[in-house]
């Protein structure tokens, strides 16, 4: 039986300000896509070694390797395809968005037009007013979507290589003794592990239903009412991005295409907003159940870790403050401070 090992409070902290100052460096740097991407290569390697090595005897080598080789070659050969099929799509993706911006700040502005007169004339006098900065700032921000398309590229290779250091980090490295910094720091890399696979992968799963059912609705059933909105493509590729952000993203994703609903016919808005209000009812369901219930976040707490994180480092803190803080309530968990 293998004695339990005691470390020094020294080396503990020292594990901890590690960790902390290598999350604030992938924030300030912009990394955490290849953060996300190293998780999802370091359990996606893991599952796959668990679920190979039931057919070890049949593979000319490890388990653990052909698991690692199917997680570096599977995104290359899912881009090959993408590109070869919808290249304009994945290149030109800020450009599209800038003009879906732009096309929603139009339509802010002509938002009376929109809307039958009975109900446009209810509209206080400072309506014009809050039209118009609401105009400006989607403007500015598809300004800003104008020189995207390098960082958008550079965020896909980051992507790929937190995917290949995860799919090695994943293999075994024998079984020389480690000492004692690198044994904590194992501690904390396996329970922000465990923090992500709760959180990050149950959001996941959120999300492919949101989007399903959103796809769904707006590629079949406008259709069959005769109404067809326009920036189908972004407004489903959206809703998949903005559903990983718990509660915000869903938002964010709700005004938009309510907003595109608007600019076809006021009914249509009225019936994407009804189709969101149902589909994010079952949402909540599923969201308390597999989020909530895991992580004991609770709603109030979610909120306000997601406005700073906002607030300090724009959109990507919306994506990283879910993962980040349900890792620091495990680890005061596990000191047993709250």
């Amino acid at each position: 039986m293998t004695p339990v090992q005691y470390e020094s409070p020294q080396v503990i902290a020292a594990s901890y300000v590690l960790v902390v100052l290598s999350l604030l460096m992938v924030m300030h740097f912009g990394l955490l896509a290849g953060l996300l991407s190293a998780c999802v290569g370091f359990l996606l390697t893991r599952w796959l070694t668990v679920h190979l090595g039931r057919i070890q005897r049949y593979l000319p080598v490890k388990a653990e390797n052909v698991a690692a080789t199917l997680v570096l070659l599977a995104p290359l050969v899912l881009l090959a395809i993408a590109l070869s099929r919808s290249r304009s799509y994945i290149i030109g993706a800020p450009l599209q968005y800038r003009e879906l911006l732009d096309f929603l700040a139009r339509t802010v502005l002509e938002l009376r037009e929109k809307l039958p007169p009975e109900i446009a004339s209810q509209l206080p006098d400072g309506a014009d007013e809050i039209q118009r900065a609401l105009a400006s700032y989607l403007g500015a921000k598809a300004g800003a979507l104008a020189s995207a398309g390098r960082a958008w590229l550079g965020g896909l290779l980051y992507a790929y290589v937190g995917g290949i250091v995860g799919a090695l980090a994943a293999l075994g490295h024998g079984t020389r003794a480690r000492g004692p910094l690198i044994r904590q720091l194992a501690v904390r890399v396996t329970r922000l592990g465990d923090a992500f696979r709760q959180i990050v992968a149950a959001q996941f799963w959120i999300a492919a239903f949101n989007t399903s059912l959103t796809a769904i609705f707006l590629l079949l059933v406008l259709p069959l009412w005769g109404m067809k909105l326009p920036y189908t493509a972004m407004l489903i590729t959206l809703t998949f991005v903005g559903g990983l952000i718990p509660i915000v993203g869903n938002l964010i994703c709700n005004s938009v295409i309510t907003l595109v609903g608007l600019s076809v016919s006021p009914y249509a808005a009225a019936a994407c907003l009804g189709f969101l209000i149902l589909i994010h009812k079952a949402e909540y369901v599923i969201n308390a159940k597999v989020v909530g219930q895991r992580t004991h976040i609770r709603v109030w707490e979610l909120l306000a870790v997601l406005f700073v994180a906002e607030a300090v480092y724009g959109p990507a803190g919306l994506v990283a403050a879910p993962l980040f803080y349900a890792y620091a309530k495990k680890e005061l968990d596990a000191a047993r401070l709250i």
